[in-house]
């Protein structure tokens, strides 16, 4: 998951996009200070443990 935060005009908003390419095709749309970020979750099923 890609988090873009913004802060505008004294307005935090935060935007959530699944891939990649969808948050930084808004990232270059959006105006403002603005902050992307990538989620992840340690229980997603890519990092279980295989024996």
């Amino acid at each position: 998951m890609w988090i873009i935060t913004t802060y505008s005009k004294g307005n935090t908003t935060m935007f959530e996009f699944d891939t990649e390419t969808e948050a930084r095709e808004a990232f270059e749309n959006i105006q403002g200070c603005r902050i992307i970020t990538e989620v992840v979750y340690f229980n997603d099923p890519c990092f279980a443990l295989t024996d």
